[in-house]
């Protein structure tokens, strides 16, 4: 089998309303969609979804080294993942996301080849996985009530705060959630960078009294001797490390510097899913579990993390609901999975199991 055709395009969706975290705010995300075409009729998708800054990329010069990329695709058997892989790495450096979108879509051919779902391709653990969902940076009282709908209404009992800005309003916004949705939900936050070492060890320790069982990136992301010392002096609460972990090679450094209890793992970050497996593995050999994160992304990058959550049993936790934040949830790509409440059952159809217009 050869692959005879590479194609993408530009995809922009509109959330339903902006979504603020420590360093940005958001209104819209840009992904890229991608086709690869066999000569035996096996067509896979993939998605980039650049994020500058958290992967350095945008649209433009992701579409450009996608370019790159066809040019040494075409004629490969999309089999051979890790020869393309390798092929990627020899020619740029890093842009995760634009290897991510082959990657994926190379997963996707495969299980169509191999009449099995994605998450049983990659190793098969369970087909059912329980996710998160993600109150961004608010007023507290509304960062309150909005915890109380996600529990009372829709059925979530993980919820993952937003902080990072100020760590009072933080631990404001922390008390209300609680006193709002009882001491049952599980809560964990996300400091995406925003913290020092003070200010992190303040916020942790008041955090305790709230029930957070872990904690998300307070330092920058090139401090990973800085996390390693909070978490030598933290006790009660998981540190959790994501944008300090984008190759295998963070990981190993996270793993030998005990910088980290839970890696976050994000397919535009390490470039797919075979390097977020290795990164899985790796933590795996020194005792830490990992979730699997996602940026502001399609049900193709969404189906393909819940599938890699699914997989694994080291992947406990799944961050895969920014889709839930566009007008339209399905981004016009049904299929994939189905939801319950905070429950996600995937697709027992071949690849990512979407029905994809390309």
């Amino acid at each position: 089998m050869k692959i005879t055709d590479v194609q993408f395009k530009k995809f922009c969706i509109e959330l339903a309303e902006p979504f603020k975290v420590a360093f940005t705010e958001v209104t819209h995300s840009v992904s890229i969609l991608l086709k690869i075409e066999t000569d035996e009729g096996y067509t896979g998708y993939g998605e980039a979804a650049p994020f500058a800054p958290v992967t350095g990329e945008n649209a433009e010069g992701c579409l450009a080294v996608l370019e790159v990329f066809r040019q040494g695709l075409i004629g490969l058997n999309p089999l051979d993942i890790e020869k393309i892989h390798v092929m990627m790495d020899n020619l740029v450096h890093g842009n995760g996301s634009a290897k991510c979108a082959v990657d994926i879509a190379l997963h996707d051919l495969k299980g169509k080849v191999m009449n099995q779902p994605l998450y049983r391709v990659l190793g098969g653990y369970q087909d059912t996985v329980q996710n998160d969902i993600t109150i961004g940076i608010n007023a507290p009282e509304k960062m309150a009530a909005l915890a109380e709908d996600y529990v009372k209404n829709k059925g979530y009992r993980i919820l993952k705060i937003k902080t990072g800005i100020d760590p009072e309003e933080d631990l404001r916004a922390l008390s209300l959630i609680r006193q709002a949705i009882g001491p049952d939900i599980r809560l964990r936050v996300d400091a995406n960078q925003g913290y020092n070492i003070n200010s992190a060890l303040y916020a942790l320790e008041g955090m305790k009294k709230y029930g957070v069982e872990a904690v998300e990136q307070c330092l920058p992301d090139w401090d990973l001797e800085g996390a390693s010392y909070l978490r030598k002096k933290v006790n009660g609460i998981q540190l959790m490390l994501d944008e300090s972990i984008h190759t295998t090679k963070d990981a190993a450094r996270a793993c030998r510097l005990e910088a980290a209890d839970i890696f976050n793992i994000k397919l535009m970050k390490c470039g797919g899913l075979y390097r977020g497996a290795q990164i899985s593995t790796l933590a795996e050999n020194f005792g830490i579990t990992c979730m699997v994160g996602c940026m502001m992304e399609t049900k193709i990058a969404i189906t393909a993390g819940l599938s890699l959550v699914a997989s694994r049993k080291n992947i406990t936790e799944a961050d895969c609901d920014s889709f839930l934040y566009y007008k339209d949830a399905d981004t016009g790509m049904p299929g994939g999975f189905e939801r319950n409440g905070d429950m996600f059952r995937l697709s027992d159809k071949p690849g990512l199991g979407l029905e994809i217009e390309f």
